[in-house]
């Protein structure tokens, strides 16, 4: 698969045309992998204080590449009562909360120089069918261990340590 992406830069000196070229080229490593292609101004580990009061939707979710490289995506149903999985941001930034599809589910976030991390994330245990039980557990698992955000716009996208990419979209803050 060839991806192109394409970085339009004002005029500046030699060592910021290389920080943006460099920056780039990462981005498109990064998202040919996720088969998602976030703009080169899209923000990698926006501070939380960005996604305070935010409501964001599961809309694609890549596995990681196979043995010949392709990029798989794993079906989302809705949930069981028509649910998606939706994640929450809080308006002190200290706690994101959600629903995946099943069950309601929150966690701490925890902020430092390098970016935020989740833990404590504690979840209902409602029963759902096997395969709705197998995606909730695959996705605490995911936000569980994370290991990159990038912000564009209304696009969040969840990097996995194991290069499983959660695509999400920004939803309005109201109530369903």
């Amino acid at each position: 698969m060839l991806v192109k992406i394409m970085c339009f830069t004002p005029p500046s000196n030699g060592l910021n045309r290389l920080l943006v070229a460099l920056t780039c080229a990462g981005l498109s490593l990064l998202t040919a992998c996720a088969n998602v292609i976030p703009a080169c101004t899209a923000k990698i580990s926006p501070p939380s204080r960005e996604l305070r009061n935010t409501k964001w939707e599961l809309v694609r979710w890549n596995l990681a590449p196979n043995a010949q490289g392709e990029v798989r995506t794993r079906q989302i149903p809705l949930g069981d009562n028509g649910n998606p999985i939706q994640i929450q941001f809080d308006g002190n930034g200290e706690r994101l909360s959600g629903s995946t599809g099943c069950n309601r589910f929150t966690a701490r976030i925890n902020e430092d120089a390098r970016g935020f991390t989740l833990d404590q994330i504690a979840s209902t245990k409602i029963a759902c069918t096997p395969q709705r039980m197998e995606l909730e557990n695959d996705f605490l698992y995911e936000l569980n261990d994370y290991r990159s955000i990038v912000r564009n716009g209304d696009q969040l996208l969840m990097i996995g340590a194991d290069r499983e990419v959660l695509s999400f979209i920004q939803k309005n803050n109201q109530s369903r």
